[in-house]
C-alpha cells in the first residue's frame, strides 16, 4: 500500500534526505578520506609526539574546565533550585546569555578583559584563560540542568534527616546529593562534550602554542592542505565524541528519576539565607559580567580616548581583510536568514513526523511511521553533538559531487542550518504532542483530511513555537564559526565571526578595536534574540 500524500512517511522524506545528504554523507566521506592513508601513514600520525600532546591537552583542559564549572556553579544551582524569590527569572536569563554567545564573542570578551586588567602579558595564550572562557560559557548548563532538577525534588527526605539529628551538611551529602546525581552527571557529560569540541575559544585564545584536536584539524586541512592527516584526526575526534554521546545516553537511561517530584513548594529565603544567596550569586555574576563589560568598553576605546571611531571604521576595508565590516555583517544576516528558512522547513516537517509517531498520538501510527519518527528524533540531534569543525571539513571534502556546492554561498546556509534544525524540532514537537487528540478527531469527523488538519489546526497552534525555533536557528547561524571557517573562506562569503577571527589574528590596536566593535554588535544582536525567545518560549528550548 502506497503512502498517501501528506502522510508522515511522505512528509518525512524531506528531513531524511536532508540528514542523509548533509550529515551522513559528509561524515562517511571523511572516513573514506582518512582510510585512503595506508597503515603506515595512519600509524605515522599516531606516532607523532605532537598528536599525543594535542590529545592530552584536549582531554586535560576539558576535564579541568568541567570540574571548575561544577565547582562554581553548584552553589548557584542550589539557590535556583531551593528558593523562590523575585528576580529569579532575571537571574536565569543573565546566566543563559554567555552560553548562547558566539564563541568568537566570548574570545573577544576575554581578550578585552585581559587587556583592561593588565593581564595580557601574563595570561595571554595560556591554558588558564581557555579554561576560564569555557567556565564562562558553560555555567548555564549546570544552573539550568541541576537547578531545574533540584527545583522538582521533594525536600521532605532532607527534612526528615534533619529531624533525626543530621546537620545541614550531612543531610545534603547523604540525602540530597545522591538524588541530584542524575542531573550532575548529565551536566558533566554535556560540558565535557562542549569543551572537547571547543574550537573558536581555543583557536583565538590559545594561539599557535595551544592546540586541541579541533584546532589541529583546522590547521592541517586549511593551513597545510594536508587533508589525509586532518581526516585521520577528524575520525579520532568523531569516535571520541560518539563514545561520549553513548555514555551520556546510557547514564540517562540508568539514572532515571523515579521518585515523585514537585511535591513541596519552594520557600522564600529568610534572614541569614540571604547572605548565603549573595555569596553564591554575586561572585558568579561578577565573573560573567566583567568580560562582557570589558568588551563593550574596549569597543569604544580608540587612541587613548573613547569615541565611535572603531564603529565608523567598519565601513572601511581593513588591511588583509577582503571586505569591510558592514559587508561582513550583511553577509552574516543573509546567510543566517537562508539557514533559518532551511531549518524551519526541515524542522517543522520532522516535528510533524516525530509527533505523529508517538504511541500516545490519536493517529494510530504504523510501525514504519514510528520507525521514521525515531530515526528523525535521534538523527537530527546528532549534529548538536558533532564537532562543527568536523562537519565543515566533511562539507569541504564531500560536497563536490554529483553537484559541486563548494563554490556557492548556499553551502554556508546548509552547514549552519544543520545546527539550527534541532532547536526547531525541540520547540515544535512538544506543542504538537500537547494538542488534544479530540480536536483532530472532531475535524476528521467533519471530513477534514490529515493534511488539512495539519495545515488548518496543528501548524496554526504551533505558530509561536515555530517562531521560537526560527529565531533560535537564526541566532545560531549568525554566530556560527567552526563549520563556516571551512566553507566560507572566499571573499564574498566573509561573515562577522570570520572577520572577527581574522582581525584578532592581526597586530595593531586599530584592528583589535574593530574586532571588539564587531563582537559587541554580534553580542547585542544575540542578547536581543534571546530576549525575544525568552518572552515566547513555551517548550523549554532555553
Amino acid at each position: 500500500m502506497r503512502p498517501r500524500s501528506g502522510s508522515p512517511l511522505v512528509i518525512g522524506l524531506l528531513p531524511l534526505a536532508f540528514l542523509a545528504a548533509f550529515f551522513v554523507y559528509p561524515l562517511a566521506a571523511l572516513f573514506v578520506e582518512g582510510f585512503r592513508f595506508g597503515p603506515d601513514e595512519i600509524g605515522g600520525v599516531f606516532s607523532r609526539s605532537r598528536f599525543w600532546r594535542t590529545a592530552w591537552f584536549t582531554v586535560w583542559q576539558a576535564v579541568v574546565s568541567t570540574a571548575v564549572t561544577l565547582l562554581i556553579s553548584l552553589p548557584l544551582s542550589a539557590v535556583v533550585g531551593r528558593y523562590r524569590f523575585r528576580g529569579r527569572s532575571v537571574l536565569l536569563a543573565l546566566v543563559t546569555v554567555p552560553f548562547v554567545l558566539p564563541t568568537v564573542v566570548v574570545a573577544s570578551a576575554f581578550l578585552a578583559s585581559l587587556e583592561r586588567l593588565g593581564l595580557a602579558d601574563r595570561f595571554g595564550n595560556s591554558a588558564a584563560v581557555i579554561i576560564a572562557a569555557h567556565v564562562f560559557f558553560n555555567v548555564a548548563v549546570v544552573v539550568r540542568t541541576v537547578g531545574g532538577y533540584w527545583r522538582g525534588l521533594d525536600d521532605r527526605p532532607e527534612q526528615a534527616a534533619r529531624v533525626l539529628g543530621a546537620g545541614p551538611i550531612a543531610a545534603f551529602r547523604h540525602v540530597t546529593l545522591p538524588r541530584l546525581r542524575p542531573a550532575i552527571l548529565a551536566a558533566t557529560s554535556i560540558i565535557l562534550l562542549f569543551t572537547m569540541t571547543s574550537f573558536g575559544v581555543v583557536l583565538l585564545l590559545g594561539g599557535p602554542r595551544r592546540g586541541t584536536l579541533e584546532t589541529e584539524i583546522y590547521r592541517f586541512a586549511l593551513n597545510r592542505t594536508d587533508f589525509g592527516t586532518a581526516a585521520v584526526l577528524a575520525i579520532v575526534q568523531l569516535v571520541a565524541v560518539l563514545g561520549l554521546l553513548v555514555v551520556n545516553s546510557w547514564l540517562a537511561r540508568r539514572l532515571t528519576q523515579r521518585e515523585r517530584r514537585g511535591a513541596t513548594a519552594r520557600p522564600r529565603p529568610r534572614g541569614r539565607q540571604w547572605l548565603g544567596i549573595a555569596a553564591a550569586v554575586v561572585p558568579v555574576m561578577v565573573f560573567l559580567t566583567v568580560p562582557m563589560s570589558a568588551l563593550v568598553e574596549r569597543s569604544f576605546r580608540s587612541g587613548g580616548s573613547y569615541s565611535w571611531a572603531n564603529y565608523r571604521a567598519l565601513t572601511d576595508r581593513p588591511p588583509l581583510l577582503p571586505v569591510d565590516g558592514v559587508t561582513a555583517l550583511s553577509n552574516s544576516v543573509r546567510f543566517a536568514v537562508a539557514a533559518m528558512a532551511i531549518a524551519v522547513g526541515v524542522g517543522v516537517a520532522a516535528s510533524v513526523v516525530i509527533a505523529s509517531s508517538s504511541r500516545a498520538a490519536h493517529l494510530r501510527p504504523s510501525r514504519a511511521e514510528r520507525a521514521m519518527g525515531w530515526v528523525l528524533d535521534v538523527g537530527l540531534l546528532l549534529p548538536l553533538g558533532t564537532s562543527a569543525v568536523t562537519l565543515g571539513f566533511g562539507f569541504l571534502v564531500a560536497l563536490d559531487e554529483p553537484v559541486d556546492l563548494r563554490p556557492t554561498w548556499i553551502i554556508i546556509a546548509l552547514a549552519q542550518s544543520l545546527i539550527g534544525v534541532p532547536f526547531v524540532v525541540r520547540a515544535v514537537v512538544p506543542v504538537l504532542r500537547s494538542i488534544d487528540g479530540h480536536v483532530r478527531e472532531a475535524a476528521a469527523a467533519l471530513g477534514a483530511s490529515p493534511s488539512v488538519v495539519r495545515r488548518e489546526i496543528e501548524l496554526p497552534m504551533a505558530r509561536s513555537a515555530i517562531g521560537v525555533g526560527a529565531v533560535f536557528a537564526f541566532a545560531v547561524a549568525l554566530g556560527e564559526f567552526g563549520a563556516t571557517s571551512f566553507v566560507g573562506r572566499s571573499p564574498d562569503r566573509m561573515t562577522v565571526p570570520l572577520a572577527i577571527g581574522q582581525l584578532l589574528g592581526q597586530p595593531g590596536q586599530q584592528l583589535r578595536g574593530q574586532a571588539m566593535a564587531l563582537s559587541t554588535i554580534l553580542m547585542v544582536a544575540t542578547i536581543v534574540v534571546i530576549m525575544i525567545i525568552d518572552r515566547n518560549d513555551r517548550a523549554g528550548v532555553l
